[in-house]
C-alpha cells in the first residue's frame, strides 16, 4: 500500500462508470477515504457498498456538476464526513461531438456546462478548503483533444482545452499555498462517453476508432502515479494514449 496514498480524502465526479469508477476502486484498495459522485445516484451507491463492504472507505454523494451548489455540497459532505479533503478529481465529462454545421446548440450547452463549468464549480468548491490546510492537489481531466483538433469535435475540443489553460492559470495561482495540480489528458479509453454522441454517423465512426480503446485502469494507473509523488514533487499534466492510437 503507498503511504502517500493511503490516508488521503480522495473526491471523485463523474464517478459512476469509466475513468472515475477506475479511480475509486484504486484509490480506495491503496487506503484513501474516497468520496464518489455522479448524478446516477444507484450507481454511485452500488459502487460505494461494494467498496465497504470490501472494509474500505467510501460515501455516496448524488451531484450534478452544472449546479455549483451541488458541488459544494459535494465537497462539504466529505470535509463533514472525513475532516478534510487531500484531492479533487474533476472528471465528470461529455463528448456529444458534430460537425458545427448540424447546429447542436444543446449539445455545446452541455459541454460547456459539464466539462468546462463543473472543473470551475470543483475548484471554486475545493479551493478555500485545501488553501486553509495548506495543502492538496487538484487533478482536472482534459483529453487528447485538448492538445489536437479535427472536424466535428471542435466544441469538444475548445472544452478540453479550456480544462487545460484554467488548469495552468490556477497552478500558477495556488503555489503559495502548497497545493497541486494536475492535468491528465487521456486517449481512446474504454467508457461510456462516446455514447453521449447524439449524431448516429459520428457515433458509428466513433464506436469503430474505440475498438483500440484501452482499459479504464489505465487512467487509474496515472491518477495514482500523480497523487504517489512525495508533496514537494507536482506533476503537472500526463498526455496518453493507446499505444496504437495515431491521433
Amino acid at each position: 500500500m503507498s503511504n502517500e496514498i493511503a490516508g488521503k480524502v480522495v473526491v471523485i465526479t463523474g464517478a459512476s462508470s469509466g475513468l472515475g469508477e477506475a479511480a475509486a476502486r484504486l484509490l480506495a484498495a491503496q487506503g484513501a477515504s474516497v468520496v464518489l459522485s455522479a448524478r446516477r445516484e444507484t450507481r454511485i451507491q452500488a459502487l460505494a457498498a461494494e467498496l465497504t463492504g470490501q472494509g474500505l472507505k467510501a460515501l455516496a454523494v448524488t451531484t450534478d456538476v452544472t449546479k455549483s451548489g451541488q458541488v459544494q455540497q459535494l465537497v462539504d459532505t466529505a470535509v463533514e464526513q472525513f475532516g478534510r479533503i487531500d484531492v479533487m478529481i474533476n472528471n465528470a465529462g461529455l463528448m456529444p461531438q458534430s460537425p458545427l454545421e448540424r447546429g447542436k446548440i444543446q449539445d455545446w450547452d452541455q459541454m460547456i456546462d459539464v466539462n468546462i463549468k463543473g472543473v470551475l464549480y470543483g475548484i471554486a468548491a475545493a479551493l478555500p478548503y485545501m488553501k486553509a490546510q495548506q495543502s492538496g492537489h487538484f487533478i482536472n481531466v482534459s483529453s487528447v483533444a485538448g492538445h489536437k483538433v479535427r472536424g466535428g469535435g471542435a466544441v469538444y475540443s475548445a472544452t478540453k482545452t479550456a480544462v487545460r489553460v484554467i488548469s495552468e492559470g490556477l497552478r500558477q495561482e495556488v503555489k503559495p499555498y502548497n497545493i497541486r495540480t494536475t492535468i491528465i489528458s487521456p486517449g481512446m479509453v474504454a467508457t461510456e462517453l462516446p455514447d453521449s454522441i447524439t449524431e448516429p454517423d459520428v457515433a458509428e465512426r466513433m464506436r469503430k476508432a474505440y475498438e483500440g480503446a484501452i482499459p479504464a485502469d489505465s487512467f487509474a494507473r496515472v491518477v495514482q502515479f500523480a497523487i504517489s509523488q512525495p508533496d514537494e514533487v507536482d506533476i503537472n499534466e500526463i498526455l496518453f494514449r493507446p499505444t496504437s492510437q495515431e491521433f
